[in-house]
């Protein structure tokens, strides 16, 4: 979709937040309420360096600007005033926006001196959403009520248009990242920090943007869920895995996508190959099991039921599915969530409502599927020695072949992720599969 279509999107997605915000705030009583994009953060109390801005995703829901010390007013009845607050230092200046779309849908003020330090907001019942630090906090007598910040986040759990096309964006966007990966570490050996450095430059974005670290792995080091301690020299080995968990924005939205490949001669790279078609398949197959109305949850334990057929069909484990799965073992191996809400932020709002069951204690996505969500599929693998060490000293150990372990552990682990959308009964779509059709596998 271009820009041109995603601004028009944009403003059907500002009036439909302009009439839902005034619903909530009249449902608790609120006369306006002013939305914070936050401030830079300093990186230590030691230097004068700061992070560089993630804006809150309260107000990048209204707006994709990453400006400090800036506040969308939102007061019923009246067109949303966009307060910005001009940045006037000569070291750095704020990223430009990706789309100047916002300046017709908002009455945009410029704040300078006394009144960018302590806005006024207004007459009434204002209340201020935002870091409680910030200066335009004291603006307001109701920081962050608790209920309001609730109902906000809430809102964001369902995508409008605008919101789903931005997100497939992003996705079309790490493409390149992802198929450039995978072609270098196909075509000879590369370092980890070669490998991170290639993907930036194939997808134009520099680490600030990027949603999240980049997970760039290389054979055992995929053993470390998020690993980013990148090294410096090329691994030659026999065999060889590499791991790529990364994304990229579009106007403040992320994709999350891993993919997982192995190249090279022997038994231990056919063994891996099979690992990573079986969890590809795996995979697939929970995606379209997406229903609405079913837990998350469920999905997450069926994906360790197939978890296990994947373990017995590789040789990695003994003994019947039922058997593998209730003793823990297949946690041992998959140790993660099944996936997590995605939007705004990488782990995005709204969907742990309630407490996992106690096996599943990572699991960050506890919601009953309903249409307008979006979130990952991303079921794993991995050889993690303190983990697969507890079932070797339990009572478990015998239901694992750990002469086929030791041979496959130094390649790492496998992970397939796909971002997906709901939008009906049993109608999921693919954000990450429509640019990304392949989740992995061997290399020849």
């Amino acid at each position: 979709m271009n820009d041109e279509a995603i601004d028009g999107l944009y403003g059907d997605h500002v009036r439909a937040l302009d009439r839902a915000y005034a619903e909530i705030l009249a449902e608790q009583g609120w006369d306006a309420v002013a939305i914070h994009s936050g401030a830079p953060v300093r990186k230590t109390h030691a230097d004068d360096q700061f992070w560089p801005l993630r804006p809150t995703p309260a107000f990048q829901h209204w707006a994709p600007l990453a400006e400090g010390n800036s506040v969308i007013l939102v007061r019923p009845g009246f067109t949303p005033k966009l307060l910005r607050t001009p940045s006037e230092s000569f070291w750095e200046r704020p990223p430009a926006p990706e789309t100047e779309a916002y300046m017709a849908l908002f009455d945009v003020v410029s704040l300078r001196g006394a009144e960018a330090a302590r806005p006024s907001f207004g007459s009434g019942r204002v209340a201020f959403i935002g870091e409680e630090s910030s200066g335009a906090a004291a603006a307001s007598a109701h920081v962050n009520p608790p209920a309001l910040v609730t109902a906000l986040d809430t809102l964001r759990v369902k995508k409008s248009p605008y919101e789903a096309a931005c997100i497939a964006e992003a996705n079309r966007r790490a493409r390149a990242g992802h198929e450039s990966l995978r072609d270098l570490f196909a075509a000879g050996d590369h370092s980890e920090l070669d490998l991170h450095l290639a993907y930036l430059a194939a997808t134009a974005q520099d680490d600030p943007e990027t949603p999240y670290k980049n997970i760039v792995a290389l054979g055992a080091n995929a053993a470390t869920l998020h690993h980013v301690a990148y090294g410096r020299r090329p691994a030659k080995r026999e065999a060889e895995s590499l791991l790529v968990d990364a994304g990229a924005t579009a106007r403040g939205y992320a994709s999350d996508i891993t993919r997982t490949w192995v190249k090279g001669q022997g038994s231990a790279a056919d063994v891996f190959g099979a690992l990573i078609a079986g969890i590809e398949a795996m995979q697939q197959r929970l995606c379209a099991s997406i229903e609405v109305g079913r837990p998350y949850e469920s999905l997450h334990d069926e994906s360790h039921r197939l978890t296990a057929a994947v373990l017995l069909d590789c040789g990695l484990v003994r003994g019947s599915v039922d058997e593998i799965v209730a003793s823990g073992v297949t946690r041992a191996f998959y140790p993660h969530g099944l996936g997590h809400s995605l939007g705004l932020q990488t782990h995005d709002v709204g969907c742990a409502l309630r407490k996992p069951r106690d096996v599943n204690p990572y699991l960050r996505n506890t919601s009953d599927t309903a249409i307008g969500q979006v979130f990952t599929i991303e079921p794993g693998v991995y050889f993690i020695d303190q983990l697969l060490d507890r079932v070797r000293a339990g009572p478990n150990r015998s239901l694992v072949d750990w002469g086929a372990v030791a041979a496959v552990a130094p390649l790492g682990g496998v992970r397939i992720e796909d971002d997906v959308m709901v939008e009906g009964h049993r109608t999921v779509r693919n954000l990450t599969r429509e640019h990304i059709p392949v989740g992995g596998g061997a290399l020849k």
